[in-house]
């Protein structure tokens, strides 16, 4: 089979840096690399393709080999999968700091180099559980502590999560010895290759259960409800998700549980209306109101306030409530209320309003006065609300 190009395998040009070449090449083991994708064989190669590639380019001398002539000029430096000390180097980077902890080397467990007697068994996790939760307005600008009622997988409470009836039912794999993986050595054109694969007798576990639990079938866990407590901050916004560690599924036989994902919705509130962090209100008042001013009662997100409506009050008028809003999500900074007021035009008039009306049509305050360089109403909603 023809072999790629090894800038195309790692995702680089030619002009490539020492520290770019690195990154790709860890973006790509990380990504292959055979214990994140047990059985898969296609990972399997191409996580041969980028160490051979990250072998060859890494090193200054072979690089220039094969810039000038290609795989011809490492014929046999690059041994199909084989690793130099670069290459361990960087696997041990990778993995100690993503979590496998002092020591932990991956790269041995596939080729079969380095240290000896570490144990890679499998360890399983459990899967995410979604749940939606829908919160009033007073809920999202206060933050809330919601405790939340799920039907989900929880620990065997009769085996503790171990999936056996009792200590003496647990033993380790005669197969893998408790390692949870088997080693290979196949022959190649390139020599002898020593790779590992997931122990199928205990799948990976390294241990067997010779009397499996009778309440959870030797799953070490069981469906039930179960309460959770979740604590949502202020000012998160519908479809937002937020994601709790480790209270989703438990794993079976003791592995690391998922998460809780939960995702936000918001109430419709009976008179307010949410436009980021700040609440919009529409207050509707009379003619007369509006033109000799008065004092009115407002709904807030906590209650009621009291605001004065001055005289000669102009329809798409807006007026503002510091500080009524829903706090900022980041700095805690509350919205403002943004009261936007309507006026009410009668559209029936008894005899006397009319004649009322008719008597102030011929007033020169009641006619409509022309101003200079007008907004319209949209562009003043605009400018207070972008």
């Amino acid at each position: 089979m023809t072999k790629r190009d090894f800038y195309e395998v790692l995702g680089v040009n030619k002009t490539a840096s020492d520290e770019e070449l690195k990154k790709a090449y860890r973006k790509q083991a990380i990504k292959y690399h055979p214990d994140k994708n047990p059985d898969n064989h296609e990972a399997e190669d191409k996580f041969k393709e980028a160490n051979e590639a990250y072998e060859v380019l890494s090193d200054k001398a072979k690089r220039a080999r094969y810039d000038q002539y290609g795989h011809a000029g490492v014929g046999g430096a690059a041994g199909g999968g084989g690793y130099s000390g670069n290459v361990e180097d960087i696997f041990g980077d990778i993995f100690n700091r993503s979590g496998g902890g002092e020591g932990f080397n991956p790269f041995e467990s596939f080729f079969g180099g380095g240290r000896q007697g570490g144990s890679q068994r499998r360890v399983h996790k459990g899967s995410d559980v979604r749940i939606k939760v829908s919160l009033k307005l007073h809920e999202i600008a206060n933050g809330v502590e919601k405790k939340l009622k799920m039907n989900k997988f929880i620990t065997c409470d009769v085996c503790d999560g171990n999936g056996a009836e009792d200590r003496n039912s647990i033993t380790g794999c005669p197969e893998c010895h408790g390692s949870g993986q088997v080693k290979k050595v196949s022959n190649t054109f390139l020599g002898q290759m020593m790779t590992t694969a997931t122990c199928t007798r205990c799948n990976g576990d390294g241990q067997i259960v010779t009397n499996k639990c009778k309440k959870c079938q030797g799953d070490g866990r069981i469906k039930s409800d179960e309460v959770v407590t979740v604590n949502i901050p202020a000012g998160v916004s519908a479809e937002m998700q937020l994601s709790v560690s480790g209270r989703g599924n438990v794993a079976i036989r003791r592995g690391v549980p998922g998460d809780l994902i939960v995702q936000i919705a918001e109430e419709a509130h009976e008179s307010l209306e949410r436009i980021g962090n700040d609440v919009a209100f529409n207050l509707n008042l009379g003619i007369t109101d509006a033109a000799l001013g008065t004092t009115v009662q407002v709904p807030t997100i906590d209650g009621k306030a009291q605001i004065n409506i001055p005289a000669g009050t102009q329809p798409g008028k807006i007026l503002k409530l510091k500080g009524k809003g829903i706090a900022d999500l980041n700095n805690g900074l509350k919205g403002d209320e943004l009261i936007y007021v309507n006026v009410h035009i009668p559209t029936s008039l008894s005899s006397e309003e009319r004649n009322i009306l008719e008597k102030l049509r011929e007033s020169p305050n009641f006619k409509p006065q022309e101003t200079k360089n007008s907004k319209t109403i949209f562009e003043k909603m605009k400018g207070i609300f972008s």
